[in-house]
């Protein structure tokens, strides 16, 4: 049995992993950069918008810790919200069970030495970071590949998966999963699955290598911050980047990382901060902002879109992989991906 991954993203490199781990036969077909060059990194819980979603991300956390590629656990100081709502901040997580704790000024200044320290912050020790693009590489290892070709339609026959059309040609497959990002409501439509999705441009700055000024990942009430093995400081043009609701980027990119820039030089005063890149990704996000995973369509077909697509790449690919080869969900596992299926789209 044959599998195309369309779209070698975190969430394609992640299920093809999985796949060539349980010895299937797996190809990843890749038409370019999309937007996981550009994504931040970060692996957490703490951003969630249902109690499903808190489980579904925190068994992500578990399932970085399964996959055996290396992420840096740095752990995450957040103080984008002060007062009552950071106290209530903490009060949520705290009943949910995660890996919380109020940190306060002077046990801060121990923390990040460098780094202008607010009245109070949360720790999250749990917390970590994947370099994206570098992480999708290392877990592409072994795994053949067909770059800078588009998948142009899914094929099928007897209501069951042929395979994919291409601007190459026809690749015969027995099952396709569909995690091309924004592309995947394209490729879903003629087969008569309906995937809405909003529209999420993100931009992401890169600094010049600087001397290592930071240890955690930062949530600011600017934006989220962290510092690369590298030396590179990474962050978003947008506040709550998570979060952000924004349709569309107005600001020339040159003007939207000088800005972020400055916000980087108040937040760490005693550093020459600079700008090597400034990247524009559409985010993956589909309508209701959850992830869509699972069964699509025609036999054999299977869909992943998701963002946070770093934090859900490792769980997401267990789940997947496990409907695409038939072997059966264990109950938590079940629990896990049943609010997430494309079916919650479809008309009634």
């Amino acid at each position: 049995m044959k599998t195309i991954v369309v779209g070698g993203g975190i969430i394609g490199a992640a299920i093809a992993h999985q796949l060539r781990g349980q010895g299937e036969d797996v190809i990843v077909l890749e038409a370019g950069a999309g937007a996981t060059a550009a994504s931040f990194g970060w692996i957490n819980a703490s951003f969630f918008l249902t109690p499903d979603h808190f489980r579904l991300r925190q068994a992500g956390i578990e399932a970085w810790r399964r996959l055996g590629v290396a992420v840096e656990w740095t752990g995450c100081l957040c103080w984008d919200v002060q007062g009552a709502a950071l106290e209530a901040q903490q009060a949520e997580l705290a009943e949910l069970g995660y890996d919380v704790e109020r940190v306060e000024q002077g046990a801060f200044r121990t923390l990040e030495p460098h780094v202008a320290a607010p009245d109070r912050a949360l720790r999250f020790g749990i917390e970590g970071v994947a370099a994206p693009a570098a992480t999708a590489e290392r877990l592409l290892a072994g795994v053949r590949r067909v770059r800078g070709v588009r998948a142009e339609a899914v094929a099928t026959a007897g209501g069951a998966v042929t395979g994919v059309h291409t601007g190459q040609g026809f690749m015969a497959a027995d099952r396709v999963v569909i995690a091309a990002g924004t592309a995947s409501p394209d490729l879903l439509a003629p087969l008569g699955v309906t995937l809405p999705m909003l529209d999420r441009p993100g931009v992401m700055v890169r600094t010049r290598p600087v001397p290592q000024v930071m240890t955690h990942v930062l949530v600011t009430p600017d934006a989220e911050v962290r510092q690369d093995a590298q030396g590179h400081i990474w962050t978003p043009t947008a506040a709550n980047h998570q979060a952000d609701e924004a349709d569309r980027v107005d600001a020339p990119l040159d003007h939207a990382a000088d800005v972020a820039v400055a916000r980087l030089r108040a937040l760490l005063p005693q550093h020459v901060i600079a700008w090597d890149q400034v990247m524009l990704a559409h985010r993956p996000v589909p309508q209701d902002g959850l992830p869509v995973f699972g069964p699509a369509g025609p036999r054999g077909c299977f869909v992943a879109v998701m963002h946070s697509g770093v934090t859900l790449a490792a769980i997401a690919a267990e789940l997947v992989a496990a409907q695409v080869t038939g072997r059966p969900l264990s109950n938590r596992q079940a629990a896990l991906a049943a609010p997430y299926t494309v079916d919650r789209f479809q008309s009634r």
